[in-house]
């Protein structure tokens, strides 16, 4: 009898051990993400990353599984630069390596990562009166505009994009500054692209926002895949040691989260149920040198 007893005794108790552990089972994943001491993120970024609509796929991700509450401004990639060296804000996305380096070796901007690419085009009016179709490259392509005294739309902003059109300008040696047909929009990419087509000249554009906004315009394009088109993005936290009322914590949890398996999957899939191809491409742990080697 005493036998059976303790028998019954060591049933129950493993039963009610076993409900324990099934009741903190069930209760695990219903654990809320632990709030962050400081829930504001700002972000600078290129206009490129909001005009094409990543961000708004990117930042409401980011904010569920974090509970962080991201804060975007939407610049040129020289502006977003600029108020990284300020303090001004928490977390740069931009894409103009040449101008990053320099915050990156001066210790203003920490935790360099690489994130993604797609590539510039050159776009125009179809009938394309300077002949750029038949340009070997950009900086030939630049050639013709200015031999033909085309209207060129330049975002004229200090951005990734402008730094870029200067930089082939450089290479075509042609200096289009004070050009009649040289025009400067003072804008972000959407905007340049609205003035392009209602004046029918040619711009530079990153892929992703021509895209992004084709359907509203009358331009194509008439260059595309030399290796002076190749965009690269990167992210970097403003340095929280020399800027202590910056979030470093919030910052270094969006560059992990840029960096992920998942958001990189995110990235990849971007754009290609509307637009039938990807608008990004992941490059999350590769080095910008590999970026455009066949």
């Amino acid at each position: 009898m005493l036998k059976r007893n303790l028998v019954l005794a060591a049933v129950v108790l493993f039963g009610l051990f076993l409900a324990g552990c099934q009741s903190k089972t069930e209760k695990a994943p219903r654990e809320a993400v632990k709030p962050p001491a400081v829930k504001d993120v700002i972000l600078a970024t290129t206009t490129s990353t909001q005009d094409s609509g990543l961000l708004e796929v990117l930042i409401p991700d980011f904010e569920k599984k974090t509970g962080y509450k991201v804060k975007p401004i939407a610049v040129g990639t020289g502006q977003a630069l600029k108020m990284g060296e300020k303090g001004e804000a928490d977390v740069l996305l931009t894409h103009a390596m040449s101008a990053e380096k320099p915050l990156v070796d001066s210790g203003v901007a920490v935790n360099y990562k690489l994130i993604m690419h797609n590539d510039f085009v050159v776009i125009g009016p179809e009938n394309d009166p300077a002949g750029v179709k038949q340009a070997k490259d950009s900086a030939e392509a630049s050639k013709k505009i200015a031999e033909k005294g085309s209207v060129y739309i330049s975002r004229g902003d200090d951005s990734g994009t402008h730094k870029q059109e200067l930089s082939i300008w450089k290479v075509a040696g042609i200096n289009p500054k004070g050009m009649k047909w040289y025009q400067e929009t003072g804008s972000g990419m959407g905007q340049t692209l609205n003035v392009a087509n209602e004046k029918q000249g040619y711009t530079l554009t990153d892929r992703a926002t021509y895209l992004a906004q084709k359907k509203n315009l009358k331009l194509v394009i008439v260059a595309q895949g030399d290796k002076a088109l190749l965009n690269i993005y990167h992210v970097m936290q403003v340095n929280p040691e020399k800027f202590p009322k910056v979030n470093g914590a919030g910052a270094k949890a969006f560059v992990e989260y840029l960096v992920s398996p998942e958001t990189q999957k995110i990235i990849s899939q971007f754009g290609r149920d509307k637009y039938g191809e990807s608008l990004f491409y992941p490059d999350a742990g590769k080095k910008a040198e590999e970026l455009g080697k066949k």
